[in-house]
């Protein structure tokens, strides 16, 4: 389609293009295997000489089409489905990554790819730093190293809510030939691209905003098509020296703008196998036929308890990037002048002992090991999902030990509000 249309109409239409007498709604592809006619017809198919399907572990025709939706309201290239957002970001980081590498990442992000990128990589030989997404440019230039394949960071962290200053992450990137990954979990394609500001490639994990409803666990990796792997050739050589496990084949050469993405399929999903079902990618799509009417309102809402936080004299704090006078307003103005996400965090002038006593009295929000769907739902990082770190790391990840991470959902804000009145009461 030559005329780039609105996000509203991709939400809707993306992806899946019926055509005479097919099903007006995606199918779902539930089969393992696809069946064909010649011996010579499947063999183009493993030499990647030729498009379609044979196993459903590299590809199936549900989740391409939700990924094809995905990319195209990200502004991007190419796009794959994984099993979850912790596949995702494992992906995209690898598909750039071998043992003696090195990463250099925002330190306030999700606990979980915090864990992933310093613990789990380290077994693979892949170092990681973690700098302070707010230091100045002259010092977070620092941090990068002659082996440095990738710079890692979130849009709005998870929990912490720093607004990333992208600019400034795809000049501090892009000067030392490396391509900037931004997970766009929180703030979804409706109210930020990173693309459009420089990104190279996006992450989601899709069980968050843009499934919405705490259906499916899943993720997607968008890739811009905008890195120039060939101008940094020594850098990449997965993508820019041939492949001996498909004859010698060179992806950049091969696939253009699609080298990214089909290397992670052609080698990562065939050999780690990290797929979502195609059960998963049909549920994922009826979520994403929504996102562009929910955010609006998780961001109203969210403003809203925000601002009710602010004015109670039992919370010691409160952090919404929405709130006029919170620490990254103006960032969030700049890069996400419609809203940021529905995610509000706070702190108790009772400290932690306060947070579990208020949290066990909600009766509307549930104590949830989730984030981000149309029920408002509430966690204690400290106690939850960043508990392997201790109150030093908790800090450096830019989580109070005291933190309240609160999502609020699509539900009447009154509710809410009144909710959050008697619990505190």
């Amino acid at each position: 389609m030559e005329n780039k249309r609105a996000i509203e109409t991709t939400c809707i239409q993306g992806g899946w293009n019926p055509g005479n007498g097919e099903p007006r709604q995606l199918p779902i592809y539930q089969s393992t295997t696809f069946k064909y006619t010649s011996s010579e017809a499947m063999g183009k198919l493993f030499d990647l000489e030729a498009e379609g399907y044979f196993y459903t572990r590299l590809q199936n025709p549900t989740n391409d089409a939700v990924a094809a939706k995905i990319c195209e309201m990200e502004g991007g290239a190419a796009a794959m489905l994984t099993s979850s957002g912790q596949a995702a970001n494992f992906f995209a980081v690898i598909n750039l990554c071998s043992a003696g590498d090195h990463v250099v990442s925002s330190a306030t992000i999700y606990g979980g790819t915090s864990n992933l990128l310093t613990v789990t990589l380290k077994r693979f030989g892949i170092e990681v730093t973690l700098v302070d997404p707010d230091a100045p440019e002259e010092e977070l230039a620092k941090a990068f190293q002659p082996n440095t394949k990738c710079v890692f960071a979130e849009t709005v962290a998870n929990p912490a809510l720093v607004v990333l200053d992208i600019e400034k992450f795809v000049r501090l990137a892009h000067s030392h030939g490396v391509p900037l990954i931004i997970d766009n979990t929180f703030a979804t394609p409706i109210n930020c691209r990173p693309i459009e500001w420089g990104a190279d490639i996006v992450t989601h994990s899709t069980t968050k905003y843009m499934d919405g409803h705490g259906m499916t666990v899943g993720g997607c990796i968008v890739d811009s098509g905008n890195f120039d792997w060939e101008a940094y050739a020594d850098k990449f050589p997965g993508l820019t020296t041939p492949d001996e496990s498909y004859h010698g084949i060179i992806y950049t050469k091969r696939f253009g703008k699609g080298a990214f993405i089909t290397k992670a399929t052609a080698q990562l999903m065939r050999d780690l196998g990290a797929i979502q079902s195609p059960q998963n990618a049909f549920l994922l799509n009826a979520g994403l036929e929504s996102l562009h009417l929910r955010m609006p309102r998780h961001c109203q809402n969210a403003l809203a308890v925000a601002q009710y936080l602010k004015g109670r004299e039992d919370v010691a704090w409160v952090k919404y990037p929405g709130l006029e006078g919170d620490k990254y307003y103006a960032l969030a103005q700049k890069y996400m002048p419609n809203g940021t996400c529905g995610v509000i965090s706070f702190g108790l002038k009772g400290g932690r002992q306060a947070a579990s006593a208020f949290m066990d009295k909600l009766q509307v929000a549930s104590i949830a090991t989730h984030v981000a769907d149309a029920r408002t739902c509430v966690l204690h990082p400290a106690s939850h999902t960043h508990r392997q770190l201790n109150d030093e790391q908790l800090i450096e990840a830019g989580v109070d030990p005291a933190m309240i991470r609160y999502s609020v959902g699509i539900e009447n804000v009154q509710d809410l509000i009144a909710d959050i009145t008697q619990a505190l009461d």
